[in-house]
């Protein structure tokens, strides 16, 4: 990890400068002033914040008991716990909301943190108490540091912090963010990258247990798939392959939102038929049936800050599938050219070059491998006959506010992208 780039002593005056509107002495850190400017727009208050409600003891225990990463805590522990201070330092594990699930360290440093509202069952997003790494994290995707006087709100100054984002394996969704928080003078610039290692080896952790999951399916359903006929697979209840009869492999199929047994219009396999497996799903496809026809309705939900899903509907039933940053894009694009862009279009409008086709062609062909029947190509394009509905945030600054996407950018600025 490479150090601040800028002098510690500066950014005082850095935010300063920034908040009233003057040039700085140097220009923050991109990262940092595109932050503050969205902390200023939700009015935060740059001297004492904001206040931080707590939920209750049931509440953070009803959240820990639905999140996986509960279960990679020991991971996370033994990563940290050779290179973490834990009398200086604070160990934290958000949700994807930004709440406070998990928070360990020394009697000291947490009875400082709680005097700022960072304690179990807080919200620590950007709108509800400024920059700072959780905050951060959840925005972009990536692991970041945010040090002293570049958090937005003063009484933070005297922190410093390293965070990085936790994927579940299974879909990419984002499942909270794993950070370590400490006074300014135990600031060590291998922290983040400590940090993001120890991420990724919880990720890993659950990317195994997902597999032995989809392992135990197939010992199951494989002895049942091959007594059928027809074409058929086994998924699990996140829609991973365990087995298949009777047709190519595929790796994943996604499920209706609330998948029950009956007749069903999967996008990647058109009309099925779902029976239940313990802790996962046959799926029959149904013969002589016209599978290129898609459902009626496709909403891209674009609204909220940090969580992205398509979902579609019609008389076949209703799926729901999150999205990556980048595939959110891509349908944003599509949305807003309704007639189709060309490779070298999407390229122009996700990198502002039109030359990187292939990377373009690359993450639609992921993407058409779960959204088969939605996607068209020739160009890339929503299928024919599908109504699409975009819903955006209220604010035009607030859309996918992590991307640099040129086409994403234009709309924030409010500018036409529709051609």
């Amino acid at each position: 990890m490479k150090r601040i780039p800028i002098d510690a002593g500066l950014l005082p005056a850095i935010r300063e400068a920034a908040l009233a509107g003057a040039e700085p002495p140097v220009r923050p850190r991109p990262v940092i002033g595109e932050s503050w400017h969205r902390v200023r727009r939700h009015g935060l208050d740059p001297d004492t914040g904001g206040s931080v409600a707590l939920l209750s003891v049931e509440e953070v225990e009803h959240l820990r008991r639905a999140s996986p990463l509960g279960g990679v805590l020991p991971q996370v522990r033994e990563g940290l716990r050779e290179a973490v201070d834990a009398v200086r330092h604070l160990i934290v594990v958000s949700d994807a909301e930004g709440r406070v699930l998990w928070r360990e360290g020394g009697a000291g440093v947490r009875r400082s943190a709680d005097r700022l509202g960072f304690e179990v069952g807080a919200s620590w997003t950007e709108e509800r108490v400024g920059t700072n790494g959780i905050g951060l994290a959840l925005v972009e995707r990536r692991p970041v540091q945010v040090h002293s006087a570049e958090h937005f709100v003063r009484t933070h100054h005297a922190w410093t912090c390293a965070a990085a984002p936790l994927h579940d394996p299974r879909d990419g969704r984002l499942l909270g963010v794993l950070n370590v928080s400490g006074p300014v003078p135990a600031f060590n610039p291998a922290t983040l990258a400590l940090v993001t290692a120890v991420a990724k080896v919880s990720e890993a952790e659950l990317r195994a247990r997902h597999w032995e999951s989809v392992d135990r399916l197939r010992t199951v359903a494989s002895p049942m798939l091959a007594r059928l006929g027809g074409r058929a697979l086994a998924v699990d209840r996140d829609g991973w392959t365990a087995a298949v009869t009777g047709m190519a492999p595929v790796s994943r199929v996604v499920l209706p939102l609330e998948a029950a047994p009956g007749r069903v219009w999967l996008p990647s396999l058109g009309p099925c038929t779902l029976e239940p497996l313990p802790d996962g799903w046959l799926v029959r496809l149904d013969r002589g049936v016209d599978e290129d026809v898609p459902p009626g309705r496709l909403v891209l939900d674009l609204s909220r800050p940090r969580a992205w899903t398509v979902s579609v509907a019609g008389a076949a039933g209703q799926w729901s599938h999150a999205l990556s940053p980048r595939h959110a894009e891509l349908l944003y694009v599509l949305a807003r050219h309704r007639a189709g862009r060309t490779a070298a279009q999407l390229a122009a409008d996700l990198f502002g070059d039109a030359s990187r086709t292939v990377t373009v062609r690359a993450e639609l062909s992921r993407l058409r491998r779960t959204l088969a029947g939605v996607l068209s190509h020739r160009p890339y394009r929503f299928a024919d006959g599908l109504e699409v509905r975009l819903l955006e945030p209220e604010s035009p600054e607030d859309l996918l506010p992590a991307s640099t996407a040129p086409l994403v950018l234009a709309a924030r600025r409010g500018l036409p992208v529709d051609r």
